[in-house]
């Protein structure tokens, strides 16, 4: 296996990852019921927010963390949620790539998961 080395490695890593957690009975209504994601729309907003964090800078300039507090307001966000998030994403990549960007990814995503858990009051 290889390294994440291109935008395309993470277009395919979103859509894989995206394909699980819509179908996971514990996470999966977050996206299709609460949310009602546009996945679509929301894959190359995702693909350029992971670009941009490790790759190469491209001006990303959501507010991640807005987004999830909306999300919040519509549905308790809970440990175990972000837990199950987590799960999915590691599984997710460690079957497609291995490398320095894969640790990094996971690594990101684990201190993303803890800072929102934090900003939400939920650890």
């Amino acid at each position: 296996m290889r390294d994440i080395e291109t935008k395309e490695d993470l277009s395919f890593l979103m859509n894989a990852f995206y394909s699980k957690m819509l179908k996971d009975k514990e996470i999966g209504y977050i996206f299709t019921e609460v949310a009602q994601l546009d996945l679509e729309k929301h894959l190359p907003s995702l693909t350029n927010f992971w670009e941009n964090m490790l790759l190469q800078p491209n001006g990303y300039k959501k507010n991640i963390m807005d987004i999830h507090l909306q999300l919040n307001g519509k549905e308790k966000l809970m440990p175990q949620h972000f837990e199950r998030w987590l799960f999915l994403l590691n599984e997710t990549v460690t079957e497609n790539f291995k490398g320095e960007k894969v640790t990094q990814m996971l690594n990101s995503s684990k201190n993303i998961a803890a800072m929102m858990q934090y900003k939400m009051d939920l650890t």
